[in-house]
């Protein structure tokens, strides 16, 4: 496309790219906007060095043209979007991207690369952290997939309120809390439990987690407590009808009075096994498969269209809708804003996308309703409720990265969003998304 646009004349015309859903992935309700931090720090590595040019160049992919064009590539242009962490549901313009056409074309396997993986990443873990109701999550997927895509879910599971991740390059890149137990080869490594217990005990102190079902659960538990005492910090199971089980051991480590001992669950648990242990005695869940392969649904389905473009290279050239018509996959053209219009008690209502702009950029930061008072500083447009949520934010100006922010931020933003939710929003039944998406040219719907 970009050796195409740039005999045509097309690659320096004014162009706008938006980043939707159609739908939300397996009936679910909502989704959870992630990797915008990731996105913004690869834009700024984003080049064509001397190695990339020269496969281009030998393989015929590019002309002199456009081997020139890439050379000096760098991203110009603005990009508005959702703020991470925030939720979102079909037809959301969750990110805007405003350059010439050449420039914003050339980003479009990166940006969905990163966000359809995030997204879809932080929309099961956050199931996850509403069916496990306020016990903490630990992320422990990195055998389950690609090395790169291990750290990345360890963020976007940490963003959506996981308690840490059993990563270390995930809490070296990305500051999250990291933890983790041993494993049944450490068991099968000694002569016997006891002696693996001992020497993990004495290397790293009583409050470590042991793992008790390797052999015997019941005689593993006594030995453990014989050994540690009722500091033991926590006991792991991993296997066998964990509700059972777990109950079992509660029991058992109440009457050899170490009462504080924890119980952390592992094994194969999804949202649904959660939600169905709640009513067991434990006290943290470590959840791998499920979470980094999006618990049954690995993208986030995200798409990335032209739906504006300016006829001419005269940065004044008003910019036109442009739609595909196809059947299936029709369109909707023309630059976004988004409101996210909530009730009297502040719970989410409505998602509605507008083809005119709200209110001027840079009155409102994203998140804060609309001031009301007449002449106040956000002069509201016509239509404009109170309460309505700005949902779109400036990340790039002018090439210049202005958005990025800490990733605990996008964590605090997300239980916020969460709790804006209308309560059916949290059920983990297959459904319809919990608010309608209203497209509309203002904010008076």
């Amino acid at each position: 496309m970009l050796r195409a646009a740039l005999r045509s004349g097309a690659a320096r015309e004014r162009a706008v790219f938006e980043v939707f859903a159609r739908h939300l992935p397996n009936g679910r309700r909502y989704g959870v906007v992630a990797g915008t931090g990731r996105l913004l720090d690869a834009l700024q590595r984003f080049r064509f060095g001397e190695a990339e040019l020269k496969f281009l160049h030998d393989n015929g992919v590019a002309d002199t043209a456009t081997l020139r064009y890439l050379e000096s590539y760098t991203f110009t242009g603005d990009m508005w979007g959702y703020a991470e962490g925030d939720c979102y549901f079909p037809g959301s313009p969750i990110l805007v991207v405003e350059g010439t056409f050449a420039e914003a074309v050339i980003l479009e396997t990166v940006v969905l690369s990163i966000l359809n993986h995030d997204c879809a990443i932080a929309s099961a873990a956050s199931r996850m952290v509403t069916a496990a109701d306020g016990r903490p999550l630990i992320e422990m997927g990195s055998r389950r997939t690609h090395e790169l895509a291990a750290v990345a879910s360890a963020r976007a599971a940490y963003l959506a309120g996981f308690a840490s991740t059993s990563n270390l390059r995930a809490g070296q890149d990305f500051g999250i809390p990291t933890s983790g137990t041993s494993g049944h080869a450490f068991s099968l490594a000694h002569d016997s439990e006891r002696e693996a217990f001992s020497a993990q005990l004495a290397s790293l102190g009583t409050g470590t987690t042991l793992l008790v079902d390797t052999y015997d659960v019941a005689a593993a538990v006594r030995t453990a407590v014989e050994l540690a005492g009722a500091q033991l910090g926590a006991v792991r199971i991993d296997s066998g009808d964990l509700p059972v089980v777990a109950r079992q051991v509660r029991t058992l480590l109440d009457s050899l009075g170490a009462p504080q001992t924890r119980i952390v669950l592992t094994g194969d648990l999804d949202e649904y096994s959660i939600a169905a242990l709640a009513a067991t005695p434990v006290d943290g869940y470590g959840v791998g498969t499920s979470l980094v392969t999006g618990s049954g649904a690995p993208t986030a389905a995200l798409v990335y269209k032209l739906v504006a473009r300016a006829q001419g290279g005269a940065a004044s050239a008003p910019l036109r809708p442009v739609a595909k018509r196809s059947v299936g996959k029709p369109g909707r053209g023309g630059r976004k804003w988004a409101l996210r219009r909530r009730d009297a008690n502040g719970a989410a209502a409505a998602e509605l996308v507008l083809t005119k702009q709200p209110d001027p950029p840079g009155n409102l930061q994203p998140g804060d309703p609309y001031d009301l008072r007449p002449g106040g500083p956000s002069g509201p447009g016509p239509g404009i409720r109170a309460g309505d949520r700005v949902l779109l934010r400036q990340l790039v100006s002018g090439g210049e990265i202005v958005g990025a922010e800490p990733l605990d931020a996008a964590r605090a933003r997300h239980r916020a969003a969460v709790a804006e939710l209308p309560a059916h929003a949290l059920q983990l039944s297959r459904g319809y998304p919990a608010i309608p998406t209203i497209f509309s040219p203002d904010a008076r719907s």
